[in-house]
């Protein structure tokens, strides 16, 4: 898996991305005022892919939408960038700044729960429309937003908890221990857990462990959690832990090494560099909603040429952090159509059209109707599998 782009470099790149995504929409859109989209992610941040993954798949659907004639009679959409580290106090500055842009419908998200979450109440008091297409915490949907302005296309703790319990029991795990980060993160898949365990016989949490960001050794919570009976790890982390603690665990006996039911986070970033050949020597694997070695040929390749011709991306082994490529691709196509519906840049009248959308042909899957009112979550427990990551590092689906 390659590394960040250098943040340097990302600006010329994204510059040149435009180049091709802009101008590239028909004759009728010159001179027009473009429709703007933003992005807030955690450019800058090291060893991180997410962003750059989720900026891809906008600019790929971008690209798109504007080669087939735009919005609202021949406006082109275009994207600006902030980058906020995973820094919350930097996000909430973004999105600040962001509020005030004329013309601007709505921002992406990033990878990071506790960023969007800390965000929340600036988005609340400035109505700024925000879709999620990585970031996970129940909180971040179940916000008292009245309306609510987020909507997302992406997991939710309170499906992957209970999916990756349900796969322990189905490998005969029937004790694990949580294995936590110390984050809102790590507290919603808690509670997430502890609802789906509550009235169930199994499979038994024998404990939770908890460890902070830029830890530098988990082996001691590990071995917490193996003494008090745990047959499997269930561990939310994001690359760096991660690949901390796959290193820490090839290096025991491999009578001592559990197996490891992850979260999603480690696919944002270069895990499977920093975690080494220790990766081939432990049961690892992760959870997704979507592979693109799932996705029909016929549905992923215009979508492949596309992201071929702006970033190199061309067979679905290319492509970095798919999920945030995935879902950012369909949340701006769902986007376009619902400023078409709503014959308008205006954010409350774009809001109210993205609960009518559909039905919409997507590349992640078909969708009749990806929101409702009532119903932010564009994804249900249908669309969740698992994966392992090849020794070449492509993550590949298992099941």
């Amino acid at each position: 898996m390659s590394s960040a782009v250098p943040r340097l470099l990302r600006p010329i790149l994204l510059l040149l991305a435009l180049a091709w995504v802009v101008p590239a929409a028909a004759a009728g859109q010159e001179g027009r005022e473009p429709v703007v989209l933003a992005l807030d992610g955690e450019f800058g941040l090291a060893n991180s892919t997410s962003a750059e993954a989720i900026e891809r798949g906008i600019l790929t659907a971008i690209d798109d939408v504007n080669r087939q004639g735009g919005v609202l009679g021949g406006r082109p959409l275009t994207l600006i960038a902030r980058e906020h580290r995973s820094i919350s106090a930097r996000g909430i500055k973004n999105i600040r700044e962001l509020a005030t842009i004329p013309d601007l419908v709505a921002v992406f998200g990033g990878r990071f729960s506790p960023v969007v979450i800390e965000e929340l109440p600036v988005l609340a008091q400035t109505r700024t429309l925000f879709l999620a297409p990585w970031s996970s915490a129940d909180a971040i949907i179940d916000n008292g937003m009245e309306p609510n302005y987020i909507f997302r296309l992406s997991l939710r703790d309170s499906l992957a908890m209970p999916f990756l319990l349900k796969r322990a029991a189905d490998r005969g795990l029937t004790r694990v221990g949580l294995l936590l980060t110390n984050t809102a993160w790590g507290r919603s898949n808690l509670d997430a857990a502890n609802r789906h365990l509550a009235g169930r016989r199994g499979p038994e949490l024998v404990g939770t462990a908890w460890y902070n960001w830029r830890d530098r050794s988990l082996i001691d919570k590990y071995r917490a959690l193996a003494d008090d009976g745990a047959q499997a790890i269930l561990l939310v982390a994001n690359d760096d832990e991660a690949a901390v603690l796959v290193r820490e665990v090839a290096a025991l006996p491999p009578a001592q090494r559990l197996p490891i039911l992850s979260h999603w986070g480690v696919t944002g970033g270069n895990f499977v560099g920093q975690a080494g050949p220790a990766l081939q020597e432990v049961d690892f694997s992760v959870i997704q909603t979507v592979s693109p070695f799932r996705i029909p040929p016929e549905r992923l390749a215009p979508v492949l040429e596309t992201a071929g011709r702006l970033f190199g991306i061309r067979r679905p082994e290319d492509i970095v952090s798919p999920v945030g490529f995935l879902h950012a691709y369909d949340l701006t196509r769902i986007l376009a159509l619902a400023i078409e519906h709503a014959g308008t840049t205006d954010r409350a009248t774009v809001r109210d059209a993205l609960e009518q959308v559909g039905p919409y042909h997507g590349v992640t899957r078909d969708f009749d109707r990806p929101f409702a009112p009532g119903r932010h979550e564009a994804l249900g427990p249908d669309d969740l599998l698992m994966a392992r990551f090849r020794a070449d590092g492509v993550l590949v689906p298992v099941d």
